[in-house]
């Protein structure tokens, strides 16, 4: 059986500023990204990416395309986050104090 998306962050209350944060990362990757609608991001990748998204029902998009889009903006930000840790424990591994 396939495993489901919980698609529902640990942290009550997150969704806000991982939505900021999303829209902070894509715009650094170059894309324009709207702060006030930072989800719609996808549309711009899906463009970049030659695939048919629209803003609204995407019944008839394929699971792969789909995989693509997300992939490419998920990847981007677990790269961003892991880079933001690492920082954090140089840091910190340099000044002991902290």
């Amino acid at each position: 059986m396939a495993r489901r998306s919980r698609r529902k962050l640990l942290v009550p209350g997150a969704e806000q500023a991982m939505s900021r944060f999303k829209g902070e990362v894509m715009r650094q990757e170059g894309y324009t990204v709207n702060p006030e609608r930072p989800d719609d991001v996808k549309i711009e990748v899906a463009e970049a990416l030659g695939i048919p998204l629209q803003s609204g029902y995407n019944g008839n998009l394929k699971t792969e395309d789909a995989g693509q889009i997300g992939g490419q903006i998920g990847g981007t930000m677990v790269r961003e986050m892991i880079r933001m840790a690492q920082e954090k424990l140089a840091n910190s591994t340099n000044h002991p104090d902290r």
